[in-house]
């Protein structure tokens, strides 16, 4: 019975290396399963194509300052029957004719009330904000990574320390029916060792079915499955020292609230946009057309033209004035929103701020929740012997130890956990900040490439 309450305590020492153990040998890390997660998880990267899909609107919104030019030809054939009346008798002549023409136009709006320039700086906004929100993503995915890779970590421990409690209950089963057989103790007392031992396969079986959530997790979130996990430690070497810093910062680089101020951006343009359209709009026509063969009497004409044009609108419905007051009370809301934003950033990083201390404290009051526990069962099973103590008392005991083990594992995993989501909350969980050992998708890249694009289908990527 010692021999296996000895191997019990070796199976849970593994779990209280969790945060300041050595690493072993070929171990996969929580580094590793972060640059994995962020390489390969499907819902980040199609938030990267989305990110790309939208720098296409600054391109889209420049084109207005560019030429809009047409080509047209067109053929055919035409039957004439003249019939002309003079003096003698009439002649009559039938004649076919193939016109031809062709005819290059270039239109240039010269100004349209700065909509243009507008919707242009509007774009740029949006592509901006749109990062923010990949950078949202970004973060996201990492904390659920970070914390899958912990769930795995103390599911596991749990499960062999379930385990490791019904190999225990077993023997303590074994030895009560053997004492139960020399006289020593009631048939109360084996009952009472096989209900415990039944209790303790339950948990085994609730554990075992957690790991097996939790894997899956694992594999949907990071991308492979868990083998040899290293312990995980905390990131509180890249917080701010104080709550009050981790505040200030967040209301700073938190990607929530930078996003929403680009969308106020955004919305304030719009209604320069709008109010535009009460402007007028100067544009300018060149064109040049060849026609061949139009009459009988003329082969070929050519004309040219370059055509001015000012258009100054006087009232259209009043749809333009419905958009520009329905634009202000956007930019209103947006404005409002920030405010949400900016509350909400502060409240998430107090409550992680307050987990994380609370689980340092946890850590150490489960470390001497397992140590105070072992102590007891030691002395519970001696005088067990000496008749002091009843075997309820020693099952008991033994429950109390799991208990505590189970605790510790859990807030081994809330301090990791909590450290992470501080990091999350105050807008600094990014590979750059982390150290992570992978190339950081730049978004800016393909924005530079499509910007200035004049013509052409094909993506950057070769699609």
């Amino acid at each position: 019975m010692h021999g296996v309450k000895l191997f019990t305590g070796a199976a849970v020492s593994v779990l209280v290396l969790a945060l300041a153990g050595p690493t072993p040998a070929l171990a996969d890390t929580i580094e590793a399963a972060l640059v994995r997660a962020y390489q390969n998880n499907p819902q980040l990267n199609a938030q990267r194509a989305q990110v790309r899909s939208t720098d296409e609107n600054v391109p889209q919104a420049l084109s207005g300052y560019r030429p809009k030019v047409a080509l047209t030809a067109s053929t055919g054939y035409q039957y004439q029957d003249i019939q002309q009346v003079q003096r003698g008798p009439g002649i009559h002549e039938p004649n076919p004719l193939q016109p031809n023409a062709a005819s290059l136009t270039i239109n240039q709006t010269l100004y349209n009330g700065n909509q243009t320039a507008n919707k242009t700086r509007a774009a740029e906004s949006q592509v901006s904000g749109s990062r923010e929100g990949l950078r949202v993503l970004e973060q996201t995915v990492l904390l659920q990574a970070a914390s899958t890779y912990m769930d795995y970590l103390r599911d596991a421990a749990t499960l062999e320390v379930q385990r490791s409690n019904v190999r225990v209950l077993e023997q303590t089963l074994k030895q009560t029916r053997d004492r139960f057989n020399v006289g020593e103790v009631t048939r109360t007392d084996v009952a009472q060792s096989e209900a415990q031992l039944a209790a303790g396969r339950t948990q085994a079986l609730t554990a075992e079915s957690n790991l097996t959530t939790t894997r899956a997790n694992f594999r949907r979130i990071i991308g492979n499955e868990p083998t040899n996990l290293a312990p995980g430690s905390p990131v509180d070497r890249f917080l701010p020292a104080t709550i009050a810093a981790a505040v200030n910062l967040g209301l700073v680089e938190n990607p929530s609230v930078t996003a929403a101020m680009y969308g106020i951006d955004v919305n304030y343009l719009q209604v320069k946009i709008n109010e535009g359209a009460l402007l007028p709009t100067v544009t300018v026509q060149a064109g040049i057309t060849q026609q061949f063969q139009q009459t009988l009497t003329v082969f070929r004409t050519t004309t040219a033209s370059a055509i001015a044009t000012a258009s100054v609108p006087i009232y259209q419905g009043g749809i333009e004035y419905s958009l520009i007051r329905q634009s202000k009370e956007n930019l209103a809301q947006q404005r409002l929103n920030l405010e949400t934003t900016r509350d909400q950033t502060r409240a998430n990083i107090v409550q992680a701020w307050g987990q994380l201390e609370a689980g340092k404290a946890q850590v150490q009051s489960a470390q001497a929740q397992v140590t105070a526990s072992e102590i007891a069962l030691n002395g519970v099973r001696e005088e067990a012997k000496a008749g002091q103590r009843t075997t309820l008392d020693v099952l008991n005991a033994q429950q109390a130890l799991v208990n505590a083990r189970v605790a510790l594992v859990t807030a081994q995993h809330d301090r990791v956990v909590a450290s992470y989501s501080v990091l999350n909350a105050v807008g600094r969980l990014a590979p750059q900040v982390l150290g992570l050992n992978t190339t950081v998708y730049d978004p800016s890249v393909h924005y530079q490439q499509i910007r200035d694009s004049w013509a052409g289908v094909r993506t950057p990527d070769g699609r």
